[in-house]
């Protein structure tokens, strides 16, 4: 029953399995069919104690057997964590509903097959807020960079701003590059206002305080400046002002929708899960997630920033190739 509703309802429980588990048994076996039960087993038992404090599994599961002749023939260990509090009751209830099955199944009545040892560890609470607003401010991010960028940009080149330009030794890329930095302070206050709001109104998680929220400013910034790449490209595309919207829409609207800003990108289709793993947005997100609750450094998001870098390239070498004096 519970299988059928996770599998049914795209809810998958990351269950880490316990280096000194048994793997050949009933359990394990119903475990590795059930639908909707990732199980973690290519991470040391350390690292799945790590991740388990910090909310990104749900469990971790020893299956050892009773050395002794009366009792259950294994004993399930399992730890939930306060940081997945509500997916590890969820994974708590489906292993007892497993246990109960299986034990039935047995030939003699006095007879158990497991028994489930639920226990929970500490943790950092995962709350609601630790994964909206960082998908909020990316979001924010993206619109300022491509929007505003587009709009102001066009508007420069209709009032011959940029013409004016052209009369001066000025080259294209300082051009572009100047432009984004004299937006970057409007676009930080806003960004700073959105993580206030959070932290003293609705308790989001800043791990080292001051320096997480520095170190997430730091993030939109970058994050803004490759965004910006597109606003130019779009400045540069569009033939006039009707036309911004919509091709502002096609570079933001993907991403909106399937970068992680509202419900993990593991909710959608397999297939679909490359796209959203292809996106600059879901990497702002991810790295915005890591700093803030995880407290992770920039060598730890070292391969989010490297993507983005990639995007902003890209962004930046075809911002120059469709750039227009007038």
């Amino acid at each position: 029953m519970f299988s059928d509703f996770l599998g049914g309802n795209g809810i998958t429980l990351e269950l880490g399995i316990h280096s000194g588990s048994d793997g050949k048994n009933e359990v394990y076996d119903a475990l590795k069919n059930m639908a909707g039960i990732k199980l973690i087993e290519d991470k040391s038992d350390d690292a799945l104690y790590k991740e388990l404090e910090k909310g990104r599994i749900d469990a971790v599961l020893n299956i050892r057997m009773n050395p002794d002749a009366e009792g259950p023939r294994y004993f399930l260990d399992m730890q939930t964590s306060e940081a997945s509090m509500d997916k590890g009751s969820v994974l708590q209830s489906v292993m007892e509903n497993l246990v109960n099955q299986l034990n039935l199944k047995d030939v003699k009545p006095a007879a158990k097959i497991a028994e489930l040892r639920p226990s929970r560890v500490k943790g950092r609470k995962y709350s609601m807020i630790d994964f909206i607003l960082p998908g909020q401010l990316g979001f924010s991010i993206l619109s300022t960079g491509v929007f505003g960028t587009a709009f102001v940009f066009f508007n420069l080149r209709q009032t011959l701003v940029i013409k004016r330009f052209f009369a001066t030794p000025i080259r294209k890329p300082f051009i572009l590059m100047g432009e984004a930095l004299s937006r970057l302070v409007f676009s930080m206050l806003g960004a700073i206002f959105i993580i206030a709001i959070g932290y003293f109104a609705f308790g989001f998680t800043l791990v080292h305080g001051f320096i997480t929220a520095l170190m997430m400013l730091l993030l939109a910034a970058i994050g803004l400046i490759v965004f910006m790449g597109f606003g130019f490209i779009i400045s540069g595309l569009a033939k006039n002002e009707s036309m911004i919207p919509p091709l502002a829409n096609i570079v933001t609207l993907p991403q909106f929708l399937l970068s992680g800003t509202f419900f993990p990108i593991e909710s959608f289709p397999s297939w679909l899960q490359p796209v959203c793993k292809a996106l600059p947005l879901t990497y702002l997100n991810d790295a915005l997630r890591k700093v803030a609750f995880e407290g992770a450094g920039f060598t730890d998001i070292s391969s989010h920033l490297l993507v983005m870098l990639l995007w902003g390239v890209i962004a930046y070498a075809m911002a120059t190739r469709f750039f227009r004096w007038e």
